[in-house]
């Protein structure tokens, strides 16, 4: 709960810091309602839309009403998917609104001494940090392949959780061994004819916990005939901070990542993750009102492709065999890839090219699976909402598999299936990862 002279800060800097024209932008159509989650799922509950909280915003701004718990609950119950973006005729860019208010919010208000503990330990502790990244990674393997994790289940310990972490403890991936995290590679020749060189971003958790993932990544570019350089000086991209109210952590994390890329000599900056790859395209705005880093901040803006967008200007599926007998799949599209990168037909084009694959476009492909980030744990009961109405989607399409490309959307997806119980029948699995399982050699 907040006191009247934090409120009154908050208030202050909304005026100070809230982009007002971009307020005024919104014509309060509503043709962002039927995009928006929370508004659905709550009842058609107006301060849950984006065009209740840019109100809310606005309101505050004005002196018309404080930034109170029921303002800081609306935007807390926000997913932050952006899907309010592309249909909104006036273009308001509605995630920078959202951060800098929760940015704003955050730094003035005084948290319980556990939750300071626990976002200094997260933000400034471990993400920052590739080498404490990979030691976290490798203690849950340990719990993995110790037997601790068979002991857990035996005993009904993880009933002491609440369900939704129950079931993601039981969807995780089989994480690698530390010396696999350590010894990576600074760069890879392309096989064949070189058509571009490109830099890998490798991302903090898709480093570790999803090693696989990054190393099918690396040899379809390879395959592709990109020359790939992994600076090693590379860090978190920062949208964990920048969405969850650490902005100045998240400028400290873009300069680092600017940095380690500028040098490389490259076409191109290839992710793999549509919520790390959204966050760096938005460099330019973290960064706009710093005069060293601003333009530094565009170019490198300019050069961010996920890897689906360049694998389809390549015509990796047109010189690559693809062939499966995994039978009929379907594809649930990352928020931020789609809405922010608006890259949503390559993932279709690769898809749709495997021989042997029958796929089934999924009814509302594009609405948010309810993962955003550690929204699914912050706030699990409209998380599993959204995932039950994407679970009944997802299973109408009649699919085997479902693909997606983002991790968080991977764990989502499985929890979905494991929680339907559906795992004998149904799988999710990343992008790069079918289409490596696909290529004939």
């Amino acid at each position: 709960m907040t006191t009247t002279r934090e409120r009154q800060q908050i208030q202050q800097e909304f005026k100070d810091r809230i982009d007002q024209d971009e307020l005024l932008n919104c014509m309060r159509c509503g043709f962002c309602l039927p995009s928006c989650p929370t508004y659905i799922e709550s009842g058609f509950k107006e301060s849950h839309s984006p065009r209740g909280r840019i109100a809310l915003m606005k309101a505050v701004v004005d002196g018309v009403i404080e930034p109170d718990e029921d303002v800081e609950r609306s935007l807390d119950l926000c997913l932050g998917c952006r899907a309010c973006e592309p249909v909104c005729p006036s273009g308001v860019n509605y995630g920078h609104l959202l951060e800098e208010a929760r940015d704003i919010i955050n730094q003035n208000k005084k948290h319980s001494l556990p939750v300071r503990v626990l976002r200094k330990t997260v933000f400034e502790g471990l993400f920052p940090h590739p080498g404490r990244m990979r030691m976290v990674t490798h203690l849950l393997g340990i719990y993995q392949r110790s037997g601790l994790q068979k002991a857990a289940h035996a005993t009904g310990v993880m009933k002491l959780f609440p369900e939704s972490m129950a079931v993601m403890e039981r969807v995780l991936p089989k994480v690698p061994r530390l010396k696999e995290m350590k010894n990576r590679p600074s760069s890879l020749p392309s096989i064949g004819e070189k058509k571009k060189k490109v830099a890998f971003f490798s991302g903090c958790l898709m480093d570790t916990m999803f090693l696989e993932t990054n190393n099918a990544t690396t040899r379809l570019l390879q395959l592709a005939g990109c020359e790939i350089a992994i600076p090693d000086t590379q860090t978190c991209c920062g949208a964990l901070h920048g969405h969850s109210g650490e902005k100045d952590a998240a400028k400290q994390l873009a300069r680092r990542n600017i940095e380690a890329f500028e040098e490389a000599g490259i076409d191109y900056i290839i992710t793999n993750a549509g919520g790390c790859g959204a966050f760096l395209v938005d460099y330019d705005h973290l960064l706009k009102d710093d005069p060293e880093w601003k333009d530094r901040a565009v170019q490198f803006k300019s050069k961010i492709k996920d890897i689906s967008s360049i694998l389809v200007e390549l015509e990796f599926h047109k010189k690559v065999k693809l062939r499966s007998e995994g039978g009929r799949i379907t594809y649930q599209d990352s928020c931020h890839l789609r809405n922010v990168q608006r890259t949503f037909m390559e993932p279709r084009i690769l898809l749709q090219s495997i021989e042997g694959a029958e796929y089934k476009e999924m009814m509302q492909a594009d609405h948010c699976c309810g993962s955003a980030g550690i929204y699914n744990i912050v706030e699990s009961e409209m998380s599993m909402k959204i995932l039950d109405h994407k679970m009944e989607n997802a299973a109408a399409t009649g699919a085997v598999t479902i693909v997606t490309a983002n991790p968080g959307c991977l764990l989502q997806m499985k929890l979905g299936i494991e929680r339907e119980g559906l795992s004998e029948k149904m799988r999710a699995v990343h992008i790069v990862d079918y289409l490596l399982e696909s290529v004939v050699e």
